[in-house]
């Protein structure tokens, strides 16, 4: 039986494989947390790897608080790039394969057409440069790895966009929501079953991938979908992101090409919307 390590359990796209696992019994599943795998203690992290012997790793382990990033700079890029180089070095050592998640923030945003994975990448904030760290690490260290970009994840499970936007518009008769940063949304348990048939099809092929619901929309068409489906009465404005500053820059455009990755894996990608009427059942 394939053991395979899932670390950043208890964040979104951990906790939506650990409801998935009971359906793929074929494999032995250990969800390890930030005690299990210590992305931030590098000293630590190759022996906490080895106790774990796993035949794969999907790691969905990151410093996320883009924000935050812009002080905290010498963590994110301990997590997002020196436990990657780690990590993929112990996946090549070991023989065991590698899904590493990235992001669209690789990006500069400028682009007016969905971004392939040949596209430039560009980042314009401290968590964006940590990923790509991270991205070029991986492959340096394993060149058998597979890389999964994604884009503004949410799920039932942590925070995010999805969660927010339910408190508010319950909370507030009115609010403002960006309508000028443009992309599509990934619901984590789409991503999630994704990394799944990955790991089941016939091929592996390693490289970089794209990976996110179909659609594209703003922030604020996005809000909008969610006053629909949670039937709000919330008012929402939609602004420019120069009336709603914060420390770290967003990428304008982010909007990803899934074209390679549906051709290779045959996957089939559910639109946004599909995906998101299933967070208000």
């Amino acid at each position: 039986m394939k053991r395979i390590l899932v670390t950043g359990a208890n964040g979104q796209l951990g906790s939506e494989l650990q409801v998935l696992s009971s359906k793929y019994s074929q494999y032995e599943w250990t969800f390890a947390d930030r005690t299990k795998i210590s992305l931030d203690k590098l000293d630590i992290l190759p022996t906490q790897l080895n106790e774990f012997k796993a035949d794969i790793i999907l790691n969905c382990g990151a410093y996320t608080a883009v924000d935050k990033a812009e002080t905290e700079k010498d963590l994110a890029f301990i997590v997002n790039s020196s436990a990657v180089e780690i990590i993929a070095k112990y996946a090549l050592e070991n023989s065991a394969k590698l899904i590493h998640v990235s992001t669209d923030y690789v990006f500069d945003g400028t682009s007016s057409t969905a971004l392939d994975e040949r596209t430039l990448t560009n980042p314009i904030n401290v968590y964006g440069e940590s990923k790509l760290a991270g991205e070029i690490e991986c492959l340096k260290q394993n060149p058998d790895s597979i890389i999964i970009r994604t884009s503004w994840v949410y799920s039932k499970f942590g925070n995010n966009f999805v969660k927010t936007m339910q408190r508010l518009m319950k909370e507030r008769k009115e609010i403002s929501v960006v309508n000028d940063q443009i992309g599509s949304p990934t619901y984590a348990a789409d991503l999630a079953q994704a990394m799944i048939d990955i790991i089941n099809a016939p091929n592996w092929a390693p490289g970089i991938y794209n990976y996110s619901n179909e659609g594209e929309i703003s922030w604020y068409e996005f809000a909008l979908n969610i006053k629909e489906l949670g039937n709000y009465n919330c008012r929402v404005n939609g602004i420019p992101s120069s009336s709603y500053p914060t420390p770290a820059k967003r990428p304008n455009y982010s909007l990803l090409d899934k074209n390679k990755i549906k051709s290779i894996y045959n996957l089939g990608i559910p639109n946004y919307k599909e995906s998101l009427k299933k967070i208000f059942i």
